[in-house]
């Protein structure tokens, strides 16, 4: 059995974008799992994926406001197949995160997080990969929007990073 993910974070909705672009709500439906990495910023829409989603998994992040932290844990963990994840918003900078990340998720083999709108993709020295998709609707100084998709193989994990044209996130 494999399972298909969505990794997104940053969504800002709606200061960043009034809507996800098409291409990322077809990416909602056909994976079995949609990971959000906190900065949804709109409630709303948490509501949409909750409903258009098999399974969601999400946490908050530091620009979601009282009701989205009410709903949603600082960190959230879940076993997919033969995968430990590990879904958090902030890791701090850059410099040290395989350290930090490593002390902080001893039991993890994955974390997806968010924040600096920038795509990451690494494995620490200790074999924990780090995943941030970036985000599908504020690039900040990146050349395009981001989001990932990731597949799950028993204890393999492939992923593949998407860019989205400038186009479709001008709403």
């Amino acid at each position: 059995m494999t399972t298909q993910l969505l990794l997104l974070a940053d969504t800002h909705l709606p200061k960043r974008a009034k809507v996800l672009p098409e291409a990322l709500w077809q990416a909602v439906d056909a994976a079995d799992i949609v990971i959000h990495a906190g900065d949804w910023v709109s409630e709303e829409l948490l509501d949409l994926l909750e409903k258009r989603s098999n399974r969601l998994l999400g946490c908050y992040g530091n620009n979601d406001g009282p009701g989205l932290r009410r709903r949603l844990p600082l960190i959230t963990q879940a076993a997919i197949e033969d995968v430990r994840l590990a879904v958090i918003h902030e890791t701090g900078p850059a410099t040290g995160r395989e350290r930090r990340m490593d002390e902080q998720f001893p039991d993890a083999d994955a974390v997806v997080f968010g924040h600096s709108h920038i795509p990451w993709d690494t494995t620490t020295e200790r074999g924990l990969r780090l995943l941030n998709p970036g985000s599908p609707t504020d690039r900040r100084r990146q050349p395009y929007c981001t989001y990932m998709t990731a597949e799950i193989d028993g204890d393999r994990l492939t992923v593949q990073l998407h860019e989205i044209s400038r186009n479709a996130t001008r709403h």
